[in-house]
């Protein structure tokens, strides 16, 4: 007899796969010692990270009606793109260390390998094991869709700040190759609990797909019903990630920049909580919502007036400049600068719990797989411009000068920090004026 259980069939199994393939935002932290291991720059390896959440996307949109056909056979082939690819990086990160110690040289082919499986291969595990649970969740949870897949997708998020200090033991316990035969084990500990995932993941028995899918209504027949509400919510989404990463991708050497260096890794994990807190809080609040549109307005005008008041104040350039000059700053900029990185973060997280509900609201649970996955093309394309823009602004604008920070000296640029957040404000007002005019104005649809 099979268990029929929500909990067992669905929230536990997305929670395996969700809090699995989200280790993939650990790359930031081991991309720098990985570079070095095998003699490339930290920027060189970093595009491992951008072409996995590119492929994250691209495998979404066009994987999206094998989720929806069969969530079995896609997060089974979730559980063996994720861990294979990670066995792979693992691999070729030993290939290229052995290579460099051998003749001093980067091995293009070792990096060219972690592309292909950090970036290809793991990326098609991220965007079949992202969508595999979402609408299984919504079915289970009929009355609390946005709680429901808030809770999967807040596991993605917090992935990081749970796995983060058990990888650097796991590093430190390992010794010197430690970091290729960390990736090797992981391989095998994330294949199991994703195998399990996708052993308990099931929809309820009672569940029919709609006669118009049987019939072999597509995708994109759905979207056509209603072409510019489909497009404002990608565009929204789009612009909510881009911002989200610009600021993130600048995170770190914003808070050094404040003053609060020595405090760097705490805060990093206090943002990583607002992210995931974000993911689950905003879409449990949208359920109580007539118009699930509404929480992305109140994401936007909260992430526009923390900007705004941070522009206004010029707090991350004046802080800079006075931690520069060996002063403390002033505690009130520095709380302003904080309060835009907790609203920022929740606001980014907030975005993708609620696109998967959004969606079902406008165009019902019978497609709702493939239609989320080419709603996911919108995080590809943010993946390889939003930080890449900001890493150009910060280039491009200010000037760089050096800090101590616990007897480490850092280069920062606050002008160009906050010239960040130009961007970021224009693309929030665009986002809401999107809100309102091409996607408000709906009701919650029932399947």
């Amino acid at each position: 007899m099979k268990v029929q259980n929500k909990w067992i069939r669905a929230a536990i199994p997305a929670l395996l796969l969700h809090c699995s393939i989200g280790t993939v935002y650990c790359w930031s932290i081991f991309s720098e010692e990985i570079g070095k291991y095998i003699g490339f720059s930290k920027g060189a390896t970093e595009w491992a990270f951008s072409f996995a959440i590119f492929f994250l996307g691209m495998s979404a949109a066009f994987l999206g009606n094998i989720v929806e056909k069969d969530i079995h056979r896609s997060s089974l082939i979730a559980a063996i793109c994720f861990a294979s690819g990670m066995a792979g990086t693992g691999f070729f990160i030993w290939y290229g260390g052995k290579q460099y110690v051998a003749t001093g040289h980067g091995s293009v082919l070792a990096l060219i390998g972690i592309y292909i499986c950090y970036g290809f291969i793991m990326g098609i595990g991220l965007g079949t094991g992202y969508l595999s649970p979402v609408k299984t969740l919504m079915l289970w949870f009929e009355d609390r869709k946005g709680l429901a897949t808030g809770l999967a997708v807040a596991g993605f998020g917090a992935a990081k700040a749970i796995a983060s200090p058990i990888m650097q033991a796991l590093l430190d316990s390992l010794g010197k190759n430690g970091i290729w035969q960390m990736f090797l084990i992981l391989a095998g500990v994330y294949f199991v609990m994703m195998f399990v995932g996708h052993l308990l993941l099931a929809k309820p028995a009672g569940w029919h797909e709609p006669a118009k899918q049987e019939k072999g209504q597509k995708a994109i027949d759905v979207i056509k019903t209603k072409p510019v509400v489909f497009i404002g919510i990608w565009i929204m989404f789009y612009l909510n990630i881009t911002c989200g990463l610009a600021l993130i991708s600048q995170e770190k050497m914003i808070i050094k920049c404040i003053g609060l260096g020595a405090m760097a890794g705490v805060l990093s994990s206090v943002t990583a909580v607002f992210n995931a807190g974000g993911r689950l809080g905003f879409s449990a609040w949208a359920d109580t919502m007539k118009d699930r549109n509404t929480i992305y307005k109140i994401i936007f005008i909260l992430s526009i007036a923390a900007t705004g008041i941070v522009i206004v104040t010029q707090a991350i350039t004046k802080q800079g400049s006075s931690i520069t000059a060996g002063g403390t700053g002033s505690m009130f900029l520095t709380i302003l600068v904080l309060i835009l990185l907790f609203v920022v973060n929740a606001g980014y997280g907030g975005g993708f719990s609620n696109v998967p509900t959004l969606l079902s609201d406008h165009y019902g649970m019978g497609n709702i797989s493939a239609i989320h996955g080419i709603t996911l093309s919108a995080w590809a394309i943010a993946g390889l411009t939003g930080n890449q823009v900001a890493t150009l602004i910060v280039n491009k604008v200010g000037s760089w000068s050096n800090i101590m920070v616990d007897g480490h000296e850092y280069n920062i640029n606050p002008t160009g920090y906050q010239s960040v957040l130009y961007l970021t404000i224009v693309l929030y007002v665009i986002s809401l004026l999107v809100s309102f005019f091409m996607v408000s104005g709906h009701k919650k649809k029932q399947a």
